[in-house]
């Protein structure tokens, strides 16, 4: 077995923020296998889905059929877009993964999954959801303080969502256990439309 410090070394010397390079071709979306009580959640992962296709970017995602991840995956797909669904097995078995996307690939475990939307990731956006979206906003930010990757990570703070978890995360930083610098490894957004207007998505 590979140790993940190897692992994660692999991943510095084959990653660089797009946004340095290049245009974005591909972004991993972080969000619910719930579509949450408000319309306006799925109304968001439709749009970011559709407007994806519409500028030939690559959605790269949990692979679910359900939830704002279906919502996301279907809009992209509808539009002709490129759909890349990456799914755990035991998460395949829960959530019915959809297989109708154009590449659909099953992994062992959660830690794989996320190494490898990473690997093909040239951004992250993070729409509202649970435990699993939080715990991968939370890598992909560790990873940038820690100088694995400097890709761009974007909260979509659809009607506040997000603002409670950026009070805690200044709360933190103001305690002395995060230093300011690293508030700034992240991005947030109010909507879909202001994401296309940050450098490197236009």
């Amino acid at each position: 077995m590979r140790h993940e410090k190897a692992e994660k070394e692999d991943m510095t010397t084959q990653n660089h923020h797009a946004g340095q390079e290049g245009g974005i071709t591909s972004i991993c979306v972080f969000c619910g296998s719930h579509e949450g009580r408000r319309p306006v959640y799925r109304a968001a992962a439709e749009m970011l889905g559709r407007q994806a296709a519409a500028r030939g970017i690559t959605i790269i995602y949990g692979g679910g059929s359900i939830g704002l991840m279906g919502v996301l995956a279907r809009a992209a797909l509808a539009e002709g877009g490129r759909v890349v669904g990456i799914i755990p097995e035991l998460l395949d078995r829960l959530e019915v993964g959809l297989k109708e996307v154009t590449e659909f690939v099953r992994v062992p475990d959660m830690h794989s999954r996320k190494a490898e939307m990473f690997r093909r990731a040239d951004a992250f956006v993070v729409l509202p959801g649970g435990l699993g979206t939080l715990d991968e906003f939370v890598e992909m930010t560790t990873w940038a303080q820690l100088g694995i990757h400097a890709k761009p990570i974007i909260l979509v703070n659809l009607e506040g969502f997000f603002t409670p978890l950026v009070a805690y995360l200044r709360h933190a930083s103001r305690e002395g256990f995060i230093a300011p610098q690293h508030l700034a490894l992240f991005t947030l957004v109010e909507g879909i439309d202001a994401l296309w207007t940050l450098p490197g998505f236009g």
